[in-house]
């Protein structure tokens, strides 16, 4: 299936696997074209020495392309540059804009992929389309220290503009984390994760992203559960649903901060991740660790913990950190090759208001994609339980903190698989 210009995407399916993401995608470096005084133009991602770069073609017809004396960006010390994506964003509301739209009421995002670290980053900022220059704005790191448009297992993605629905719309690629053999014995490999509308924040100093409506049509069997303290060290389990496919939303709700740890200063230049390596969900705080106990087991030999944990510093906002741990996720001995990281974001928000926050979580066997504060800090997660498969997967709401937490409001549902998707596949598809 050709798909925007860009990727050929092959769908197959699994039924031992992700039921949802469960499209594997070819690699491409460039992007789609935007149009601008009579050009097209195009980027590729690539490096000079170490200095990633996202060169520039134009096109008139677009089938003869020139390539650009310079660069529309580059930085330095960030290596090589994959799957550049550049697009804009309306400065007000959650509406989408035309790829190739211009103007004072609308802000550009540039997206490049770094093969060193296999990560996704971004800046925003402001494009010059006669001068063919985009120059990111001082509000966040030109680099490996900057935003992401997700802080987990996710690369390589594209965003496109839905003109139907007038809405941007990104794809990423989760890949696995286990071993090539295993890759073999499954006989696929990666999946595609939940096609994601992305607008910008209030303040237009980064993207907020949420997974699209449409995904609410896949939803089964509902749970509701409300205004539940949580106490340290209490596990809730949430049932009534599969928790190896569910759909969760849940906001967390607690009457003081006053209990939140410092930020230990010697933490000033680590990223969220080493802080949350540091200060897993078993590691109890003060408001904090709290969240959902994902493909959990019943006795919690294994589980794949989603949570907060807010602390003290000497600014105004507190800090607070989103983590998705895979250490425990699975029983698998550690000999084997199964990357079990500790993926965590900073959060920008500020709970001295009204002291709550939300976190939503898609779970589908062996994917977890999370939302945390409306799609703030995005993570995705690929593990691999041995326990907790299928009917004997299960979720839980969790607290370990020495604050108790509120459960102010979750619903959860059933997802049921897109069987029509899958039973029209054929192998001229594969």
């Amino acid at each position: 299936m050709y798909f925007n210009g860009i990727y050929d995407l092959f769908y197959q399916y699994n039924p031992k696997g992700a039921a949802w993401g469960n499209i594997v995608r070819a690699h491409s470096v460039s992007k789609t074209a935007w149009w601008h005084n009579g050009h097209w133009r195009i980027l590729v991602g690539g490096k000079r020495k170490h200095r990633g770069m996202a060169w520039l073609y134009r096109s008139i017809d677009f089938k003869y392309w020139v390539k650009a004396k310079h660069p529309l960006h580059s930085a330095p010390e960030t290596g090589m540059w994959e799957c550049p994506d550049f697009f804009a964003l309306a400065l007000n509301g959650r509406s989408g804009v035309d790829t190739s739209k211009v103007g004072e009421d609308v802000k550009h995002i540039l997206k490049v992929s770094l093969d060193e670290t296999r990560y996704e980053y971004y800046t925003l900022g402001k494009y010059f389309p006669e001068k063919d220059r985009y120059v990111p704005d001082n509000t966040s790191v030109d680099g490996r220290a900057g935003l992401r448009l997700d802080y987990g297992n996710f690369y390589a993605s594209k965003t496109f503009f839905d003109p139907s629905k007038n809405m941007r719309i990104l794809w990423g690629w989760a890949n696995e984390s286990d071993a090539a053999d295993d890759d073999k014995a499954k006989g696929w490999a990666g999946v595609q994760t939940i096609p994601r509308v992305v607008w910008l924040s209030s303040d237009a100093k980064q993207v907020v992203q949420w997974p699209i409506k449409e995904l609410e049509t896949l939803r089964g069997q509902k749970v509701d559960i409300n205004n539940q303290n949580v106490e340290q060290g209490q596990h809730v389990e949430v049932k009534g649903i599969t928790a190896a496919q569910a759909d969760v939303e849940v906001t967390f709700s607690f009457g003081s901060l006053e209990k939140a740890e410092e930020f230990d200063p010697n933490w000033a230049n680590l990223d969220a991740q080493t802080v949350c390596s540091l200060r897993r969900s078993d590691v109890p705080g003060g408001v904090g660790p709290f969240g959902l106990l994902t493909l959990a087991s019943q006795n919690l030999e294994e589980f794949t913990p989603i949570f907060f944990r807010v602390f003290k510093t000497k600014e105004t906002k507190h800090k607070v950190l989103m983590c998705s741990d895979a250490k425990s996720s699975s029983l698998r001995p550690f000999n084997e090759k199964l990357y079990r990281p500790s993926f965590a974001g900073f959060v920008d928000v500020d709970l001295s208001a009204d002291k709550k926050i939300s976190l939503r979580s898609l779970i589908d066997h062996s994917v977890v994609e999370s939302f945390g504060a409306g799609g703030k800090t995005c993570i995705t997660s690929r593990v691999y339980p041995t326990l907790a498969v299928n009917d004997a997967a299960h979720l839980f709401v969790f607290n370990n903190g020495t604050k108790p937490v509120t459960v102010q409001t979750l619903s959860a549902w059933s997802v049921n698989a897109p069987q029509q998707m899958n039973q029209n596949l054929n192998s001229e598809h594969i």
